[in-house]
């Protein structure tokens, strides 16, 4: 049967009409616009970054800087996981920074990749480089400048509010986490209700970011004895570990621990803690059990055995830094450990003795300020090297639409030009 002309071009921008009006189809959640992948500049690249004093063994997967005296008596490795372009990225390529005393008692400190840097004495035994050099420097990295603006930070994450929808459920001693934004989860939780959980679930879509705000000055995961974190991108939960997570990892790298009033953090439990810690006015317990699966930035640190820091660094989207994050003096990656700084004031503090005992106190360490005695002589690491990050917003899917519109006017016009002349031949 045939279709008259006429007829056949209604149809046809009927059927153009009907399709403009049709919303277009469901495009993936965009990235939240308010977004930064470098919230925490210089510290957001080292996987212990500590202001005060860090009393640690056997061992750290990523670069470790402290502000005060590092007591590596039990042995300790640095920088075994990071990748090429992640030292070059470190200030001075520097993946062991220590601004006092590093104290090894004869035992190895080994810096697996990468420079170190250390501005006071090292005892009793050299520091051992596998690929890198050594370098007197106190003033690599404005410890105290980084800290003011990681406290301002977790003080503004806190802020934040708890996202539309999302839950936090305590049923006996199992809380769960559950949210749906596609893009970013907030959560506040009480930190006597974490206390409360032996086993914590969070579930999120996979690549989105996770903030755990977490209330409270003292959090000790091993009131109640923590055995788990299970994770997941939508599917099944998994038991995190360092060769198990949920979605190949994605939901780990973009979920942080927010402690903005905490004093001291207790993780002393045999399970990996997965996500990054931000408690930067807290000592950070690791204890003698197992590991967090991401970074830390605390005031003080102490942990042993197995309770080590894996190279998990945090990739989430965070909100924008008040007033930006910029790198303060003599922090500009690249820079070589061993050359000479601009001139800054030199704080004073108490030097540690190897023969003093390496237990932690219970509080951050009363040198987060630490001496950072005359260097006794210099020495010019080689290389060094520039690093750069960032991340693409994802499109809202409305940039496509006006093409069509346009598009379609014309094919309409076009139709209905069609549609005259098919009358006045047929009135011929």
């Amino acid at each position: 049967m045939r279709i008259p002309t006429t007829a056949a071009l209604a149809a046809l921008g009927g059927a153009l009409v009907l399709g403009l009006t049709v919303a277009p189809a469901a495009q993936a959640t965009p990235t939240p616009t308010d977004c930064t992948t470098d919230a925490f500049g210089i510290a957001g690249k080292y996987g212990e970054f500590v202001l005060g004093d860090d009393v640690h063994s056997p061992d750290a997967e990523g670069a470790v800087a402290v502000g005060g005296n590092a007591d590596f008596r039990g042995g300790f490795s640095v920088a075994n996981e990071l990748s090429a372009a992640e030292v070059d990225a470190l200030p001075g390529r520097a993946s062991l920074v220590v601004r006092g005393d590093l104290l090894n008692g004869g035992s190895a400190t080994v810096v697996m990749k990468g420079n170190a840097a250390v501005g006071g004495k090292v005892t009793d035994r050299a520091v051992e480089l596998h690929s890198g050099t050594f370098g007197q420097k106190a003033d690599l990295i404005d410890f105290d400048a980084e800290f003011a603006k990681l406290r301002s930070y977790s003080a503004t994450l806190a802020e934040e509010p708890t996202t539309s929808g999302a839950q936090v459920r305590l049923d006996g001693n199992r809380l769960t986490l559950e949210g749906g934004a596609g893009g970013r989860n907030v959560f506040s939780v009480p930190a006597d209700q974490l206390e409360k959980a032996k086993e914590v679930f969070i579930k999120v879509p996979a690549g989105a970011t996770t903030i755990v705000n977490v209330a409270g000055q003292d959090y000790d995961m091993a009131a109640a004895g923590t055995t788990g974190f299970f994770l997941s991108g939508g599917q099944d939960f998994v038991l995190d570990d360092k060769l198990q997570s949920a979605s190949d990892g994605k939901v780990r790298a973009k979920l942080l621990w927010n402690f903005p009033d905490a004093t001291k953090v207790t993780k002393n439990s045999q399970a990996a803690w997965p996500g990054s810690v931000l408690a930067p006015g807290a000592h950070l317990e690791l204890g003698t059990a197992a590991p967090v699966n991401g970074s830390v930035w605390v005031a003080s640190l102490h942990g042993s055995g197995g309770a080590e820091t894996h190279h998990f660094p945090f990739t989430g989207c965070l909100p924008e830094v008040p007033g930006g994050n910029t790198p303060s003096p003599g922090t500009t990656p690249g820079e070589t450990p061993g050359t000479t700084p601009p001139a800054t004031a030199t704080p004073s503090a108490p030097v540690t003795s190897p023969s003093e005992s390496a237990a932690p106190s219970d509080s951050p360490s009363g040198s987060a300020t630490p001496g950072t005695p005359s260097p006794s002589g210099s020495s010019t690491p080689g290389t060094t090297g520039d690093g750069d990050g960032g991340g693409d917003l994802a499109s809202t899917g409305s940039s496509g639409t006006i093409p069509i519109v346009i598009g379609g006017a014309a094919v309409l016009a076009a139709g209905a030009g069609l549609v005259v002349m098919a009358r006045r031949r047929k009135q011929a």
